[in-house]
């Protein structure tokens, strides 16, 4: 593997400055002496040796003249080789979306709002104060994806979309009250959406029944399930109006669990007008910057009922 550190005279270590990895990882050198005696052993390589089991210690492995670590680089060495990882990547215009869509943050967002410090002081996060920036910037979160999604309860954010609709998932085969294990998911879905939701009901023994859905889709063509996840607006940009599909779950006793546009909820009606149970989605239509593919907040609102159901 290409080696990166650059060394000159601008990123040599300061003489009688203590190692970047001493000053940042770990213990310091009478820590480890302490630590040794009271253990005892004489070094380190000696713990390891005896931590580790032989068959796998990595010294069997090795031959004459290779090392497994390169040599431990200074702090300056190391800023070095991050801003030359850094200027590998190429920002280019994206022409893909699939969930992920670039954004214009004006300045008087950016400055009164990414960089005012008054939204993460440092007062401990439990305290019930509203005028804490995080909690009223959660309140304002919260607020807004309920008012979107026309559903009553919003919690305070998801790791991404994908990883909301396998919640969403997991929550509907929670509540369902049939005794099926098959979920129906839109075939017209993103693609990371579809993966991750394979991942998982594999693990959890759950089937999935990947269908074209549309409004025409009859309750023969669905059979029986627990729950149902329709893309909305689908990945293929089409609108639809699933309305019908949700409907026919409710008849089955299962839940409708839809990833719903925020930006694209400002038009169109909300999965709560829909009689969707769960909404799921992501919060980088809010005008988050792309950062190389996230993850951003997602975000998860359920209707009255389901509360306590929420991850």
């Amino acid at each position: 593997m290409e080696t990166l550190i650059v060394k000159d005279s601008s990123t040599q270590q300061t003489s009688g400055s203590p190692a970047f990895a001493q000053r940042h990882i770990g213990t310091d050198a009478p820590a480890q002496a302490h630590m040794l005696a009271t253990l005892g052993y004489d070094s380190v390589e000696d713990l390891v040796a005896a931590a580790i089991p032989g068959a796998i210690h990595s010294d069997l492995f090795r031959t004459e003249g290779d090392n497994a670590l390169p040599p431990a680089a200074t702090e300056p060495e190391a800023i070095a080789e991050l801003r030359l990882l850094a200027a590998r990547n190429t920002v280019k215009r994206s022409m893909i979306g699939l969930g992920y869509y670039d954004t214009f943050t004006p300045a008087v967002i950016k400055r009164n709002v990414f960089e005012n410090p008054s939204w993460y002081t440092a007062y401990t996060p439990y305290q019930p104060e509203i005028s804490q920036g995080r909690l009223e910037a959660l309140i304002n979160f919260q607020t807004m994806i309920a008012d979107l999604t026309g559903l009553n309860t919003a919690n305070a954010s998801m790791l991404d979309e994908s990883t909301a609709v396998v919640e969403g998932m997991l929550l509907a085969r929670r509540a369902s009250k049939g005794a099926s294990r098959r979920f129906i998911v839109d075939a017209d879905a993103l693609p990371q959406t579809h993966a991750l939701l394979a991942n998982r009901a594999h693990a959890l023994g759950i089937e999935l029944a990947v269908l074209p859905l549309n409004e025409e889709t009859t309750a023969a063509e669905l059979g029986e399930y627990f729950g149902i996840f329709v893309q909305y607006p689908a990945a293929s940009g089409r609108i639809w109006n699933p309305a019908g599909v949700i409907a026919l779950a409710h008849e089955q006793k299962a839940l409708a669990v839809v990833a719903a546009d925020l930006l694209a909820l400002t038009l169109i009606a909300s999965p709560g007008d829909l009689g969707a149970d769960v909404a799921v989605g992501t919060s980088q239509r809010f005008g988050v910057p792309m950062g190389f593919g996230g993850p951003h907040a997602g975000y998860m609102a359920v209707r009255k009922g389901l509360e306590r159901q929420l991850p």
